[in-house]
């Protein structure tokens, strides 16, 4: 065996762990600290818990919680998008149209196609409103996501 090559050797080292058990053993170092033992591992104990020392749970929840958070805006955006609720000045109609409406009290998506289940004949007797009107507004309806009435042919 060569001289001066190998570490010092500590027969009587002392291991302890995070949870506060120690216990002796050889080592080259005469301390050792140690963040899990047999008294507090989950194998050995039985205990349901998560060991996570390099915080690798803790990423997983903070992804899994920003995937959450995006499927909610996602969600959100969509139900905003086909809101009975949207102007008919935003569907892009031109602005005597939807003056026109709104002069017979349709002002948003919701009170048009209310107007709409009645009939298109209903809409067709707005004074200025005709079947040109009526078929850029259902069109601009249906570009954005919105079910329309079907109407029976006459």
């Amino acid at each position: 065996m060569k001289k001066d090559i190998h570490p010092e050797y500590y027969p009587e080292a002392t291991v302890t762990c995070a949870c506060g058990n120690s216990w002796t053993t050889g080592s080259t170092q005469a301390e050792l600290r140690v963040d899990i033992c047999s008294n507090c591992h989950p194998f050995y104990t039985g205990e349901q818990r998560i060991v996570d020392s390099e915080g690798q749970v803790d990423r997983f929840y903070k992804r899994l919680e920003a995937r959450q958070k995006y499927v909610q805006d996602v969600e959100a955006r969509e139900a905003e998008r086909v809101s009975p609720d949207r102007l008919i000045s935003e569907l892009e109609v031109s602005k005597r149209v939807v003056d026109k409406l709104a002069a017979v009290g349709i002002n948003n998506a919701g009170e048009f196609i209310e107007k709409l289940g009645e009939g298109e004949d209903k809409l067709l007797e707005i004074d200025g409103f005709g079947r040109k009107s009526l078929a850029d507004v259902k069109k601009s309806l249906r570009r954005l996501g919105y079910d329309l009435p079907e109407q029976e042919p006459a």
